[in-house]
């Protein structure tokens, strides 16, 4: 990249980082974390009620032993088998819905500052610099999100706007919605063809907009023991990892997760039957295109949920996205499960495996063109298209230390047999360690080291290498 444009990129930064050494100069990690923030009325101004939510939550007011213990609000369900933080969610997550039952607690220094977080309309977002450092010099692909090697960029700025169905009554219906903005680098991963997918299908730009999500969500009391309908584009639903990056165990994803479905547009309807079991079942216009495409086609997917009794385990099994598999647009057919594990209160296990295939993809240098952001695939000699399968599995193993810090290790295989997902046909492995850190409820840090092999072919930094170490960490600023 030239000079000048490397500095106007890294300008980007500026702002996040003076707020970072400005904030973290001040805070103390030494006390026990908080609960976030509570909303003061003593506060007379937007400026004044910011500055004091990141003030209570740097330098929490000691606890009185004497005051009356504060009662946890009403949850209709299991007890969380998680503490969040450190980890980014409290309960096995499943996706598609909010998790039903559960209260908002939830209090961001944004909508505290706007209105002393008194309307279940909550503005709130992040800034999400990073920084990596790679035996790469061209491109960390298939690594994601980094993909930019020895880079400093603005990978997230997201602003959310969201109201959240109260699922834990069951007297009436109730409704919920959100909005979601994504600037950054990450705009790539998310892309959907029809959602101004130009900047990266045509103009191939490092940073760019999405609107990420956008949906409405029916809370339905009496069906089963409650029913959420989601419409709208969402997070393609199975997984240990998400997009967005405060929802993620470690700042980088797995092989595993850097190749299948991110978004889908639809309608999903999410049901609990009882305390350990749940079931979904939706209709989308296929993997990552908006519904007025000509790629996007009707599209079945369906899940169940299962928590053992004691919430250490649960199995989540998802046939994802499933229609004719013909060759378009992301059209992968994917059939996924997770596994969650909690061996003791501070250590717990999330693995997932899936496989997935298209049919009818266009051979590489073969006479069909392949549609742009759609990779050929290596098929066999003299075939002009070809059935492209992949399967993968990955597991991570997370350790709490304390309420302000843990640390994650994960070990991810990939077998891109066609090569269409990943431009190469080889097995890869990949190897991570990390350690997470908070700031408050705020702030989180997450160093990274990890280490990724192509095990039949070399497949990083364009072809030139078998193997890829990357020295990586990202800062999440939440607002």
């Amino acid at each position: 990249m030239p000079k000048i444009q490397y500095i106007k990129h890294v300008s980007h930064l500026l702002p996040c980082l003076f707020l970072f050494s400005l904030f973290s100069a001040s805070a103390s990690t030494q006390q026990p974390l908080p609960d976030a923030p509570k909303p003061t009325a003593a506060n007379p101004n937007f400026f004044a009620r910011w500055a004091n939510y990141y003030r209570q939550d740097w330098h929490p007011t000691p606890p009185n032993p004497t005051a009356p213990a504060t009662q946890p609000p009403a949850r209709r369900g299991l007890p969380s088998p998680l503490d969040s933080p450190p980890f980014p969610n409290s309960d096995w997550s499943y996706g598609g819905s909010p998790v039903l039952g559960e209260p908002d607690t939830a209090s961001y220094p944004l909508s505290t500052a706007i209105n002393n977080a008194s309307s279940r309309t909550k503005i709130y977002g992040w800034l999400e610099p990073s920084v990596n450092y790679s035996s790469s010099s061209r491109t960390n692909a298939p690594e994601a999100n980094d993909v930019y090697a020895n880079r400093l960029e603005l990978s997230q700025a997201v602003l959310y706007i969201e109201r959240l169905p109260d699922s834990v009554q069951t007297a009436h219906i109730d409704w919920g919605f959100h909005i979601t903005a994504l600037y950054g680098a990450d705009y790539r991963f998310t892309t959907a063809k029809g959602y101004f997918s130009h900047q990266w299908l045509d103009l191939h730009r490092q940073y760019g907009f999405d609107p990420a999500l956008e949906y409405l969500d029916i809370y339905l009391p009496k069906i089963g023991q409650g029913t959420d309908i989601r419409i709208g584009r969402f997070i393609s639903i199975p997984g240990v990892e998400a997009q967005l990056a405060p929802n993620n165990y470690l700042f980088s994803h797995s092989l595993l997760y850097s190749i299948d479905p991110f978004t889908d547009t639809g309608i999903l309807a999410t049901t609990k039957i009882n305390d350990q079991w749940l079931v979904q079942l939706g209709l989308t216009g296929s993997h990552d295109v908006a519904i007025w495409t000509r790629d996007a086609k009707p599209s079945l997917t369906a899940c169940v949920s299962y928590t053992t009794h004691s919430v250490n385990d649960n199995l989540y099994v998802c046939a994802n996205g499933i229609n004719d598999a013909k060759y378009a647009f992301n059209n992968i057919q994917q059939y996924d499960a997770t596994w969650y594990h909690k061996f003791s209160k501070s250590l717990h296990a999330a693995s997932e495996t899936w496989y997935m295939y298209e049919r009818d993809v266009p051979r590489i240098n073969g006479p069909i063109k392949p549609e742009a952001g759609a990779n050929p695939a290596f098929c066999l000699v003299g075939e002009p298209r070809c059935t492209a399968p992949e399967y993968a599995a990955d597991t991570s193993l997370q350790k709490e230390l304390s309420p302000h810090n843990f640390l994650a290790f994960r070990a991810d295989f990939l077998n891109d047999k066609k090569g269409q997902r990943t431009g190469y046909a080889t097995r890869y492995s990949e190897n991570t360690i990390m350690w997470g850190h908070w700031i408050g409820t705020t702030i989180q840090l997450r160093p990274e080291l990890r280490y990724e092999h192509a095990w039949d072919q070399p497949a990083y930094d364009q072809g030139h290498l078998h193997g890829q170490l990357t020295l990586a960490t990202d800062l999440i600023y939440h607002f």
